[in-house]
């Protein structure tokens, strides 16, 4: 009788998949209050990798690193009208601490616009101290009735961006700078996703924004997910607040501002867009594990030249790691470094020793061949490139073979709801055929120009709406 396999098969049960990835790759548990989770070492070194990025990203557009309180008095939120509606279904609030009912309730962080233009209206006092562009690495709570780890959690982990200007371009300018240059080029030059840039209807558009602009992916089963967003938040939050700044014309203006995000969310699209029946696949770029040494079995001789060769990959610039563990079977090894989706596994046995070879194992590609030990440094940078180049054109062709042009409304759910993302001229659905896609559990999942890029309006003449099912 053959072996059941490791996974449930995507086809069978996609859902039942993920959830049997994210435990035996050992990304993440469930968390003992609903909702909540816990994310593994594995799990965790993909997000360190994801922020190391990122943050190398904002910095160089210029934002700085702070911190704010998880606590946030309601009476915050209740300021900006359009936005205390938009979150108030998701809202964990403490009324009570010390033992005692508190004066106020107090929310527990679900996003930190209100709080951060608390401060913002002190710190900003003239048009000397715009733009401030500030960032930070922080959890929310956002009360999550159907939660699924790392796709929607009642905690999770994220980063904010909120930023403060002088005058509406700035800031609109800003908004399309972090959406473009440090979130889609996250996206696919680091976590390989092919990834479609658009502005979000105002149906869709982030609770007290002007403007939401957003990447969505597309999973391995057709669905959409949103992985950033950039709002442009035009002046509400700042005369709710009274940011003001003296103008070099001497008179008393309101700031323009913008805020932006990006969550651990990710680390389940990496799963969906790149996992396969033998498990996770990292993009090379992000892994901090691109190649593991393994040593096929007990052996002084060979555990030392399993040693050397890490050493002299990290050398050659390899995120190299060694798995000497001869007391766990080597089958079980292999099957674990499979489920975890490191990209390359060298092999190397007694018999490998004697002949100076290694078996070379690509878990993107698939295939194994046996190669000289001597040439893998040179070799192994530019296997990793090809592979993390292979990730991204596989991303994109699913997108581009599961997309389809359509006229109608009928036209657009039927694709939807078959596993597919619909192109349909806005004017030929229009906010009252978007209201009525939500009875057929489909979505616009943003507005593209005709030649797919960001439109300037949500009105622009030509503007396509993307339709699709989402997570």
């Amino acid at each position: 009788m053959a072996k059941p396999p490791v996974l449930t098969p995507r086809a069978d049960d996609f859902p039942r998949w993920y959830q049997d990835l994210i435990n035996k790759a050992e990304l993440a548990d469930n968390g003992p209050v609903r909702g909540t989770m816990v994310i593994r070492p594995y799990g965790y070194g993909l997000w360190e990798r994801m922020q190391q990025e990122m943050d190398a990203r904002i910095k160089e557009a210029g934002a700085q690193n702070a911190y704010f309180p998880l606590f946030i008095p309601q009476s915050y939120l209740t300021r900006e009208a359009e936005h205390v509606e938009g979150f108030a279904p998701e809202l964990a609030v403490v009324t009570h601490g010390g033992g005692k009912e508190l004066e106020e309730p107090v929310v527990v962080r679900p996003t930190s616009e209100t709080i951060i233009n608390e401060y913002f209206s002190k710190w900003v006092q003239s048009y000397r101290d715009l733009p401030l562009l500030i960032n930070q690495w922080a959890n929310v709570v956002r009360w999550e009735l159907r939660p699924r780890v790392f796709l929607r959690t009642t905690e999770f982990l994220w980063q904010e961006g909120h930023t403060a200007h002088a005058s509406r371009e700035d800031a609109r300018d800003y908004a399309a700078h972090i959406h473009r240059d440090v979130y889609a080029d996250f996206m696919e030059n680091v976590l390989a996703m092919d990834v479609v840039a658009g502005r979000k209807t105002v149906r869709e558009r982030f609770a007290g924004a002007i403007n939401t602009l957003t990447l969505e992916g597309m999973m391995g089963d057709g669905k959409a997910l949103q992985l950033a967003t950039s709002h442009e938040l035009g002046q509400n939050f700042a005369k709710a607040f009274d940011t003001r700044y003296l103008s070099k014309d001497g008179g008393q203006e309101y700031v323009w501002q913008t805020s932006w995000g990006s969550t651990t969310r990710m680390i389940g699209a990496l799963v969906m867009t790149h996992g396969d029946d033998n498990g996770l696949r990292v993009p090379p770029r992000l892994a901090a594990v691109q190649v593991v040494v393994v040593a096929v079995k007990e052996d002084e001789a060979v555990l030392a030249a399993v040693r050397e060769l890490a050493d002299r990959l990290t050398k050659a610039g390899v995120r190299a790691r060694v798995d000497v563990r001869t007391d766990t079977p080597f089958g079980r090894r292999a099957v674990d470094w499979e489920l975890k989706g490191v990209p390359v596994r060298i092999e190397i046995g007694p018999r490998d020793l004697a002949s100076g070879t290694a078996m070379l194992v690509r878990r993107i590609p698939g295939g194994k061949e046996p190669v000289s030990v001597e040439s893998l440094p040179g070799l192994l940078p530019g296997v990793l490139e090809a592979d993390q180049a292979l990730l991204l054109a596989q991303s994109r062709e699913r997108r581009i073979s599961r997309t389809s042009e359509v006229a109608t409304f009928d036209e657009a759910v039927e694709v939807a709801t078959g596993g597919g993302w619909a192109r349909l001229p806005w004017s030929a659905l229009g906010p009252e055929g978007e209201a009525r896609l939500g009875e057929h559990g489909v979505t616009v999942r943003c507005l593209v120009a005709e030649d797919g890029s960001v439109p300037a309006a949500d009105d622009s003449p030509g503007n396509v709406a993307v339709v699709a099912r989402a997570y």
